[in-house]
């Protein structure tokens, strides 16, 4: 694997793929001594700079610039050329992450790359959407043309996997800070409005066996305490001999708060919302006014009570004759009903113009409701603060956002979800207290300065001491320490504080491993990977059952994908920290008797041994295995 990058989300995939794929990787990053950044993933950073600093100790007067050490060679580099790319062994990678902050960069990188090795798997960082989509179409179509020029030689033909995928850090990062301020975990799996997610349940406790056990935690074997470690993936029998255990369930969440009014449908809205409460109520009391002297014109007159009605409407609006002659009966009720319609004229006027200041204000701003409560309070709407706003409104949950700046690029986006905004500088008195953050469910603070954050974060603590927070923080070291504190001085609160780099990395690293990785959930000291796969091919799958399917301690079937497959099918790696993101259209209820087909996809929970057996793979001798 070769990751190539300026900033601390290089540092984080690496990591991610020696740690928990247990992966050979090449690091391509600028000189230290050279780049000028801000402190990001402070330990890796440090662990970095350590590991140059003995390579050049132990190979003082190299030139070469680049040594493999611990399982990582580094090599360092401005811009990854197309020298720099042959020196990292592009043409023998398996896979190549850029995930340079500029767009420009990375898009030049992969084009040289994909003409150096045309059957490399290329993971892309890149946060313009569109332009994301046609390179990786154009990746794509250049590897299957490769594909078949060279036939059947060296790879196997169209057998090897030289896929595109594209990333953007803020759509990774946003499923993790979403569950962590909903369900107080970012452990999650996220697929179509539905939240799932890895708990850990202590012995005795209740809630019922969840979808799936994936993991019996570490306990006791016969009195001796801390025997017996995590025991991954577990049968029945082993499920219910684990006494005094801990266990990892996955059960479903959901939002059991108030919802807001999602504005999906149009710009138009609701009669309701056309005129206040007040006006509402005065045009029922004018209809009743009808209505009672068109009744009493029809007992007064002994006429046909439709006729009264259309003889009181005359009246109404003056276009009747005058009653001459008439009873005085018939007299007295001409005159009221011309009172009424004096009462009416200011009315009408009235509905117009709240009417008209209601579509007006549809592209408009919208304030916190009145007796809001149990929402989420999201602080930034830029990059971060965009996703993670379409994210909790597909979940349909409340939100009101708080932004200084009125030129944000996440304002548009507010406006068309119709969601509650508050213009301020969140560091001033009262714009906190503006977004009811004393009745708030969460508090999500994404904003590009960590001080503002943690400032938000601490006030809204003032108010509520007992208030959920999740912080984004740039600095991991910063981080942790934050966490720590905040932890300690409100032990009874949840408290996250989340890097955007950490959140990201391991989806970066799932799309490197191949589309058929969806992510990793770790248990102690082990790791679970979460994997789609086509059961053609498979023996260990195929023809079987799903009891039949599954191996104690290597591999689980959790759900059957009944989405279309085929080219452009393949699910979006979607992940964050500790999360893995599946794709939709999934049935996870299935028995135990149902046939796995050839032409089935399935979802499954596997170790990394077991998941290298069904891949056909060597995985080398680790902890994590």
């Amino acid at each position: 694997m070769v990751v190539c990058g300026d900033d601390g989300l290089a540092h984080r995939l690496a990591a991610e793929l020696r740690g928990v794929y247990g992966e050979q990787v090449t690091l391509v990053v600028p000189a230290a001594e050279r780049t000028v950044r801000p402190p990001v993933v402070g330990r890796a950073r440090a662990a970095s700079a350590a590991l140059l600093d003995r390579v050049v100790n132990a190979a003082a007067g190299r030139t070469g610039g680049s040594e493999p050490v611990g399982g990582e060679r580094l090599v360092e580099a401005a811009e990854a050329t197309e020298a720099v790319l042959a020196d990292a062994g592009v043409e023998r990678a398996a896979a190549l992450a850029l995930v340079y902050d500029d767009d420009e960069t990375n898009i030049r990188a992969a084009l040289t790359a994909r003409r150096l090795n045309p059957r490399l798997r290329l993971v892309l960082r890149l946060y313009n959407r569109r332009l994301g989509q046609h390179i990786e179409e154009l990746l794509d179509q250049a590897a299957a043309l490769a594909a078949g020029g060279e036939g059947d030689g060296g790879g196997g033909g169209g057998g090897f996997d030289a896929s595109t995928t594209v990333l953007s850090d803020a759509d990774t990062a946003a499923p993790a800070l979403v569950a962590s301020a909903v369900a107080g975990t970012s452990k999650v799996v996220q697929t179509d409005g539905l939240l799932l997610r890895a708990v850990e349940r202590v012995p005795g406790q209740g809630g019922g066996a969840g979808l799936a056990t994936l993991a019996l935690l570490s306990g006791t074997g016969n009195g001796v305490a801390g025997e017996q470690g995590p025991e991954l993936l577990p049968d029945a029998v082993a499920v219910r001999d684990a006494v005094g255990r801990g266990t990892v369930v996955l059960e479903q969440v959901s939002y059991a708060g108030p919802s807001l009014p999602s504005g999906r449908g149009g710009i138009v809205p609701p009669f309701a919302s056309l005129f206040s409460r007040r006006l509402r109520w005065s045009l029922a009391g004018l209809v009743g006014c009808v209505a009672a002297l068109a009744v009493a014109l029809s007992v007064v007159t002994g006429e046909h009570p439709l006729f009264a009605t259309y003889e009181t409407l005359l009246d109404l609006f003056a276009i009747n004759d005058p009653a001459l002659g008439a009873p005085i009966g018939r007299q007295i009720l001409q005159l009221l009903a011309g009172l009424v319609g004096l009462l009416l004229l200011p009315v009408l006027l009235a509905a117009v113009l709240e009417a008209l200041g209601t579509f007006r204000s549809a592209s408009a701003l919208r304030k916190p409701p009145r007796g809001l409560g149990g929402h989420v309070v999201l602080l930034g709407l830029g990059k971060i603060g965009t996703r993670v706003l379409t994210r909790l409104r597909e979940l349909d949950i409340p939100v009101v956002c708080v932004e200084a700046g009125a030129e944000a690029r996440g304002l548009a986006t507010a406006r068309r979800l119709r969601v509650p905004v508050v213009l301020g500088d969140v560091t001033q008195e009262g714009v906190l207290e503006a977004a009811k953050i004393h009745r708030a469910h969460a508090l999500l603070a994404v904003t590009s300065s960590d001080t503002t954050n943690l400032e938000a974060a601490l006030y809204a603590r003032s108010v509520r001491p007992d208030l959920r927070v999740v912080l984004r923080l740039y600095d991991d070291d910063f981080a942790t320490a934050v966490y720590r504190t905040l932890r300690a001085a409100h032990p009874r609160a949840s408290t996250r504080s989340r890097s955007v780099s950490h959140l990201a990395a391991p989806a970066f690293a799932g799309a490197m491993m191949g589309r058929q990785i969806l992510g990793a959930i770790p248990v102690e000291r082990r790791v679970l990977l979460f994997a789609a796969l086509e059961v053609g091919g498979h023996p260990q799958l195929e023809g079987r059952t799903v009891g039949e399917a599954f191996r104690a301690g290597a591999w689980r079937v959790l759900a059957l994908d009944t989405a279309p497959s085929g080219p452009g099918a393949e699910p979006a790696v979607e992940g964050a920290y500790e999360e893995a993101a599946v794709p939709s259209g999934l049935v996870w209820d299935l028995p135990d008797t149902y046939v796995l087909k050839a032409a089935d996809r399935v979802v499954l929970a596997a170790t990394r041994r077991g998941l290298a057996e069904l891949l056909g793979r060597r995985v080398r001798d680790t902890a994590l295995s």
